[in-house]
């Protein structure tokens, strides 16, 4: 009788917990969601052993070790998406607490950083370190969706040292990151000239940011460049997917058609895309390269919206990271006209709704993400990466999503 009990209480929780989804107006989903990232710790430490917070580096005893007390407090590429979606929040719907929350982020890394690259600047395991990825640029994922979220704080508080920082992460990403002899970027790490479908973000965002800062053309045609060289590496003209990883010393593709490394390449063309000149020459290449991309994976959309973890792979779990990436991303480009009037705006619409009625909870938390994930040859390593709830590499990316749609709704309305 007590089980019983238990059982149904849980199912009227759940009732309810629907019922007040469906009830809550988009812009209500949407805020929801940043109002709880507000509430994070974005600026404490605490210590690893002791567990005290502090509030700064100068208030940690000597030796003792420390980590971020919220993991949104990192300097990792997933903060650097937030940053700039929060900014993207704040100035649609014209609330300065939004913008506030990136420009804070980026002021405690900068007023904390030199604490620990004096303290730890010979260990090689610079990412251990809070804000090692700061002051020891090795890879695109140190700078690139970083540098892109300084370059947006930099119009609100244009400091010295900021514009220093994402001038010289320009000066790796075009000079100093290893290319393959095309002149495609790849990894160093963890296996030795590898180009992935994420570095497309880690780069582009940052390039096309760097475009619009200085107005330089260089810039965009790098952008550009990378876009289509990795994607012609990645392609899988009998998916109509792209491939998480190209192997270079193998002369092969990876062997999985994961969501989110598929989903970051949308992302990066409508980055680009949005900031682009609209005289610029490879404009139209690179929007047709889009409409391909969304055309291949809408035929792997469920029935309820979702996309998944492997998009080929239907028994997969449905993943709410890349499903928020191509809501985005097919919305941001009805909305700027790069479509037809209205085309694939139902698959976005399906996407949403699937995001607003199961993925966010009441509190405002994103659902059943998929953690960080590197490369591997084996499927099930990919069936098999845990998910998060409110993980760090969904926020940025549901926020965005959530922007779009009001857009779009508002620009359905108006017609």
């Amino acid at each position: 009788m007590k089980k019983r009990l238990l059982t149904v209480c849980g199912i009227l929780l759940l009732t309810i917990g629907t019922v007040f989804s469906q009830q809550r107006t988009d812009e209500e989903c949407i805020r929801a969601v940043a109002d709880n990232i507000l509430k994070e710790p974005v600026t404490q430490f605490v210590g690893v052993k002791s567990g005290k917070t502090y509030n700064n580096t100068r208030e940690i005893p000597k030796g003792e070790d420390v980590r971020f007390k919220s993991p949104l407090s990192e300097w990792h590429y997933s903060n650097g998406v937030l940053d700039m979606s929060m900014i993207n929040l704040g100035e649609y719907l014209n609330d300065t607490k939004y913008i506030n929350y990136a420009k804070n982020h980026v002021a405690f890394g900068f007023a904390n950083y030199e604490y620990f690259k004096n303290t730890f600047r010979n260990d090689r395991n610079h990412w251990h370190w809070p804000f090692g990825q700061l002051w020891n640029i090795k890879e695109l994922d140190d700078c690139g969706a970083m540098g892109a979220a300084v370059i947006e704080v930099y119009k609100y508080d244009s400091q010295k040292q900021y514009k220093a920082y994402f001038e010289a992460a320009a000066k790796h990403i075009m000079l100093d990151q290893t290319r393959l002899d095309d002149g495609t970027l790849c990894r160093t790490f963890p296996r030795e000239m590898t180009v992935w479908a994420d570095d497309v973000y880690m780069s582009v965002s940052f390039l096309a940011q760097m475009g619009k800062q200085t107005g330089e053309k260089k810039y965009f045609d790098e952008a550009s460049r990378q876009i289509q060289n990795i994607a012609g590496y990645l392609w899988c003209p009998e998916k109509q997917l792209f491939y998480h990883c190209y192997y270079t010393d193998l002369k092969r593709n990876g062997v999985a058609f994961w969501g989110r490394a598929n989903g970051w390449i949308t992302v990066s063309l409508v980055r680009l895309l949005d900031v682009l000149p609209k005289n610029y020459e490879g404009r139209k290449r690179l929007i047709d390269l889009l409409e391909k991309q969304i055309v291949g994976v809408s035929r792997y959309q469920n029935e309820n919206g979702m996309w998944n973890q492997l998009l080929d792979k239907p028994e997969s779990y449905d993943e709410s990271s890349v499903t928020a990436m191509y809501v985005y991303g097919i919305a941001k480009a009805i909305n700027e006209g790069w479509f037809p009037d209205n085309t694939y705006q139902r698959i976005a619409q399906l996407g949403w709704n699937a995001l607003k009625k199961d993925q966010i909870t009441e509190n405002g938390h994103f659902k059943n993400v998929c953690v960080g994930t590197g490369i591997t040859d084996d499927l099930p390593f990919y069936y098999t990466r845990p998910v998060g709830e409110n993980e760090k590499h969904g926020l940025g990316l549901i926020i965005d999503a959530g922007v779009e749609i009001l857009k779009l709704n508002k620009r359905n309305n108006k017609q």
